[in-house]
C-alpha cells in the first residue's frame, strides 16, 4: 500500500494462540468471544504480522516476530511451532533478509523480537545480515534484567546477540527515527513499549504494536492481562482514538488474523474497522 512517498506491506511471520483471557484481561468471556472465538482450551488464534516501510531508499522492519528459536517452553506458551516465514514472506514483498536495513523493535517481548535472530553453531547471531536494531534504551534495560513476572516473555542471551554483533542503536522515548517517521513511548504494554506514527503524502499510517494488537482491542478497558501498566494502555488508547477516527489513520495491527491494515469508524458507541 503506498501513502504519499512511502509505501508499507504486510505477510505472515507465523500463527500462534494465547490464552483469551489473558489477551482481554478483566473483560468477561462472555463477551469477548463474540468478537475471537476461542478453542476448548479457551486459546485464540493470533498472527506476528510483520510490515515493512519502503522510505527514503530503506527497508525498514517493525518487529520481528516469534522466529524458529523457540526454546520446548516458548513453545508451549505461545502454542506455536516456531517454523518461521520470515524469508518467504519478505520474497513476497520483493526483499530478501539482506535487503532489510533496519529492524525496529517496539518492545522485546519474545512474539516481537525472538526473529530477530538465528541459530548458527548452537549460538545466537542477528537474522538480518546487514540490518541495524532500533531499541528503546528503558525497554533494553528491562529487557536484559528480568524480574518473576517478565522473565517468561524476555530471552536477555537473544538480544546480547544483536549487541555482541554491535548491530542495536539505543533511542530513547519520542525520537523521530527518519523524516516521517516518529517513534512515540506509550507504556502501557511495557514501561517503554513504543508505538511507531508515519506519515506522508498527507496520509497517516499508525503501527501501535501491543496496545492496539488486534481489531477487538480498541475499545479502552479491553487490555490484555499482560500489561504490566493497565491503567497507562487505557490511557493511551483514550488519547489516540479521536486521532485514528478524525483523521482515517491507517491502523497497521500487530496479531489480527484478518485486518492487518484497517481504518477505524465511531457510530455512537460502535467502533468499526474496515481492512485497507
Amino acid at each position: 500500500m503506498k501513502f504519499g512517498e512511502f509505501e508499507i506491506g504486510t505477510f505472515v511471520e507465523q500463527e500462534f494462540r494465547l490464552d483469551g483471557g489473558t489477551m482481554f484481561g478483566i473483560i468477561p468471556r462472555s463477551m469477548w468471544e463474540r468478537l475471537i472465538t476461542p478453542d476448548e482450551n479457551n486459546l485464540i488464534p493470533m498472527r506476528a504480522n510483520i510490515f515493512v516501510l519502503k522510505a527514503h531508499g530503506k527497508n525498514i522492519m517493525f518487529d520481528a516476530g516469534l522466529g524458529d528459536t523457540l526454546s520446548k517452553r516458548e513453545q508451549r506458551v505461545y502454542a506455536a511451532g516456531g517454523v518461521t516465514a520470515m524469508e518467504p514472506g519478505l520474497l513476497s514483498q520483493g526483499l530478501r533478509l539482506e535487503d532489510i536495513d533496519y529492524v525496529v523493535l517496539s518492545h522485546l517481548h519474545t512474539d516481537h523480537a525472538g526473529g530477530a535472530v538465528k541459530q548458527e553453531d548452537g549460538r545466537f547471531v542477528p537474522r538480518f545480515p546487514k540490518a541495524r536494531y532500533i531499541i528503546s534504551r528503558e525497554e533494553w534495560e528491562a529487557a536484559t534484567h528480568p524480574d518473576e513476572r517478565t522473565a517468561a516473555v524476555y530471552c536477555p542471551d537473544r538480544y546480547y546477540a544483536l549487541k555482541d554483533a554491535g548491530r542495536v542503536d539505543l533511542i530513547d522515548a519520542d525520537t523521530e527515527l527518519f523524516p516521517g517517521v516518529r517513534a512515540v513511548h506509550t507504556g502501557g504494554h511495557t514501561e517503554a513499549h513504543f508505538a511507531l506514527k508515519m506519515e506522508s503524502g498527507g496520509k497517516k499510517v499508525l503501527y501501535p504494536a501491543d496496545i492496539f494488537c488486534t481489531s477487538a482491542h480498541l475499545r479502552v478497558p479491553f487490555v490484555p492481562a499482560a500489561d504490566l501498566f493497565p491503567l497507562r494502555s487505557m490511557e493511551v488508547k483514550r488519547k489516540m482514538l479521536p486521532e485514528i477516527i478524525h483523521d482515517e489513520v491507517i491502523v497497521a495491527f500487530d496479531h489480527d488474523t484478518s485486518i492487518p491494515l484497517g481504518t477505524v469508524k465511531e457510530d455512537g458507541k460502535q467502533l468499526t474497522v474496515t481492512a485497507v
